[in-house]
């Protein structure tokens, strides 16, 4: 096998130097019948299927070298990228395809040896022998004898692999009996010595077994006493409990009763508290209602002195009386038609304006939501009554409000209904609790509201009047 391999190599008198042309076309030469091309391509797809790796790299090299120097035409499609390749990459990055075309492609694998013989013939067949060079000529050439060559190039390689792997396994074996060999001396080490430690200890356990029984005796000796403690400390706890159950007794019946007189003690100040509330409210009330009295009558009583030139001790008719008169022209307390009559009852000492909040904002911004129509209307009035000095009460229903404020926002009393109370009902009280005298004007619309208040001595104004006096603002 070997002999013929060479033989094919390097051109010695072999049967491969004496072969016809038909079995290795060179250029120039027409190649065989169609009956000898398609034997040798049937021999060349075998023997590449066959090939150990190294032959079917040399067929690939020896493909792309004679493929960098082959027209671009004359090469099957698959192949025209790979000639495009540097020669330093062609064989290896273009190996499939080249080996696909050397045995799919009609002519190619001709193209190749043609090339080789005529162009590089001392390459083609070198003179030092190389079996994989031969069996890839071989293959190239599609000779019967390749499969010859191939065969005993995979017997080699199989040979030198199963060597390496015994050489290999006997390695492994004796590197695993020098680990066997130095784990049996580590053994042995390791049970002298702990044959060594079990004899020291077996000293110390005797020494710890005699000491052991001295404790046992001492803590026996302890127990006993702990008993006899036990038992005299039981008898005196019988007693001791039976006096501490007859103290807890007389205490719980010490506490009910002071619980009981605490509770009404608590009663009995509760009650005081309300009665003394009640009477302080009362009294608040009544001073309130007394003082604003007073300072409206002298305050109604020195404005009209000064208005009307009067000396003191003249007799003149009273504020309230005059307010009607003068505003309208007509009856007291008549209605009030335009900003100028509302300025003029505003400039009275003492005056208290109220407004029907959203009977006024409902004619004024009814696109606004209610919240928005509340803080506007607080706005818009809140430079009034800085100037005027009037006290200001803005009265809404407090249905459906959360948040209610309290107290007055910049001059301006803000006051909502309670739940169940109409706005137009606490107007009415808070006319009703003001002391007779006093200027009092009701800025609404609301007919039942207007005869109500004009009733009780109020000036009722239109919600349109108070809106076009607060334009001019």
């Amino acid at each position: 096998m070997e002999a013929g391999g060479d033989g094919a190599a390097t051109g010695a008198p072999a049967a491969a130097d004496d072969a016809p042309a038909s079995d290795a076309p060179t250029s120039g030469e027409a190649p065989g019948n169609a009956s000898d091309e398609a034997a040798r391509a049937a021999v060349r797809v075998q023997l590449l299927e066959r090939a150990p790796e190294a032959v079917r790299a040399k067929v690939a090299e020896l493909a792309s070298v004679a493929v960098g120097h082959m027209p671009v035409t004359d090469l099957p499609p698959p192949v025209r990228a790979v000639s495009r390749f540097a020669p330093s990459k062609r064989a290896r990055a273009g190996a499939g395809p080249l080996l696909t075309a050397l045995g799919s492609a009609e002519g190619f694998a001709a193209s190749v040896v043609g090339w080789w013989t005529e162009e590089r013939p001392a390459r083609w067949r070198p003179e030092v022998p190389d079996p994989v060079h031969a069996a890839a000529v071989a293959v190239l050439e599609g000779r019967d004898e390749g499969s010859v060559l191939v065969r005993g190039l995979g017997e080699r390689a199989d040979a030198a692999r199963a060597r390496s792997e015994r050489d290999a396994a006997v390695a492994k074996v004796e590197k695993l009996e020098g680990e066997v060999r130095r784990l049996s001396a580590d053994r042995e080490q390791a049970r002298a010595a702990v044959e060594a430690t079990a004899e020291e200890n077996r000293d110390e356990i005797a020494k710890l077994r005699a000491r052991l029984r001295e404790q046992g005796t001492r803590v026996r000796r302890a127990e006993d006493e702990a008993a006899e403690l036990r038992a005299a400390r039981d008898a005196g706890e019988g007693g001791l409990r039976a006096e501490m159950a007859e103290l807890r007794r007389e205490r719980d019946r010490a506490r009910d009763a002071a619980a009981h007189a605490e509770e009404r003690a608590r009663r009995a100040a509760d009650e005081l508290a309300g009665v003394r509330r009640a009477s302080v409210e009362a009294r608040r009330a009544d001073d309130a209602r007394l003082a604003l009295l007073v300072d409206t009558v002298a305050g109604a009583a020195e404005g009209l002195r000064r208005e009307l030139g009067l000396r003191p001790g003249d007799s003149g008719t009273r504020p309230a009386e005059l307010v009607g008169a003068g505003a309208t022209g007509a009856a007291p307390k008549a209605r009030v038609t335009d900003p100028a009559a509302l300025d003029r009852l505003l400039a009275l000492p003492e005056v208290h304006l109220m407004v029907d909040g959203y009977n006024v904002t409902k004619t004024g911004w009814p696109e606004l939501s209610l919240a928005a129509q509340r803080e506007r209307l607080v706005a818009a009035v809140q430079p009034l009554a800085a100037r005027t000095g009037a006290e200001t009460t803005l009265v809404f229903d407090g249905a459906g409000i959360t948040g209610v404020p309290t107290h007055s926002v910049r001059g301006v009393r803000v006051l909502f209904s309670d739940a169940g109370v109409l706005a137009d009902d606490l107007i009415r009280s808070l006319v009703g609790a003001e002391p007779e005298g006093r200027p009092l004007v009701v800025v609404t619309s609301d007919r039942a509201v207007v005869d109500s208040v004009r009733r009780s001595g109020a000036h009722p104004v239109p919600s349109s009047v108070l809106l076009g006096r607060l334009a001019r603002i």
